[in-house]
C-alpha cells in the first residue's frame, strides 16, 4: 500500500478518535459507527489488495470524516450547520441531507474501482456503480428503521433524524442517487480510469 494511503488512513483514525470523545448521545454514536467498525477495515484491506487510486482514497476519507462529525453531534443537531439553516430559513437542519448527497458524490469513485472486476466496460461499470449507490442507500435506510424499531423511541428518533419529515428516507435515497449521477457527467475520466485498471490486471 502506498505511503500516501497509509497517511490518509492514519489521519482519519486520529479524527475519528477525537470525535469519539464525549459525543452528544453515546448510544446514537455507537449505532452510527457499527457499520464503520466493519467497512473501514474492509476498505483498507481491499486497498491493500487492489491498490485504489489516491483520489478515491481521499474522497472516501472525506466522506468518512463527515460521517464521524455527524455521529458526534447527531445529524439532526449538527450545531455548526445552524448558521446555514437560519440564513436560508430552513425548517430543519439539513446536514444529514448534505451527507447523504455527498455519500453518492464522494464514494462513487472507489465503488467504481471495486466494480471493475465484475463488469465488461466503463459504461456498464458506471451503471452498476450508480445502482450500487442506490442499493446501499436503501439498505441503510432500512437498517435505520430497524434500529428505531428495536431500540427505545428516544434513541431511535435521534438515530433516524427525520425531524418530522415522513418522506425523510426517500429524500435521502434520492439525494444519494443525485450525488452518484453527477459522477456520470465525468464519463471520459471514468473511462480512462477503467482502461488504466484493466491494463493493470
Amino acid at each position: 500500500m502506498p505511503k500516501s494511503h497509509r497517511l490518509i488512513y492514519i489521519l482519519y483514525a486520529i479524527i475519528w478518535l477525537l470525535l469519539a470523545i464525549n459525543p452528544r448521545y453515546r448510544g446514537d454514536w455507537l449505532l452510527e459507527n457499527l457499520l464503520v467498525f466493519f467497512f473501514v477495515p474492509f476498505i483498507i484491506w481491499m486497498d491493500y489488495k487492489h491498490r485504489y487510486t489516491l483520489p478515491s482514497v481521499i474522497l472516501i476519507a472525506l466522506f468518512a470524516i463527515l460521517h464521524s462529525v455527524g455521529s458526534h453531534y447527531t445529524y439532526a443537531q449538527m450545531e455548526y450547520f445552524n448558521t446555514i439553516t437560519n440564513f436560508f430559513h430552513f425548517e430543519r437542519n439539513h446536514f444529514d441531507r448534505l451527507v447523504h448527497f455527498l455519500f453518492g458524490l464522494l464514494t462513487f469513485r472507489i465503488l467504481f474501482e471495486m466494480s471493475i472486476n465484475v463488469t465488461k466496460n466503463a459504461k456498464s461499470t458506471l451503471l452498476f456503480t450508480l445502482l450500487l449507490i442506490i442499493a446501499i442507500s436503501t439498505v441503510y435506510e432500512l437498517l435505520e428503521w430497524l434500529a428505531a424499531a428495536i431500540f427505545n423511541p428516544e434513541l431511535g428518533l435521534a438515530f433516524l433524524g427525520t425531524q418530522g419529515d415522513v418522506w425523510d428516507a426517500q429524500k435521502d435515497i434520492l439525494l444519494a442517487m443525485i450525488g452518484g449521477m453527477i459522477n456520470i457527467l465525468f464519463y471520459g475520466s471514468y473511462r480512462r480510469l477503467w482502461q488504466q485498471k484493466e491494463g493493470e490486471k
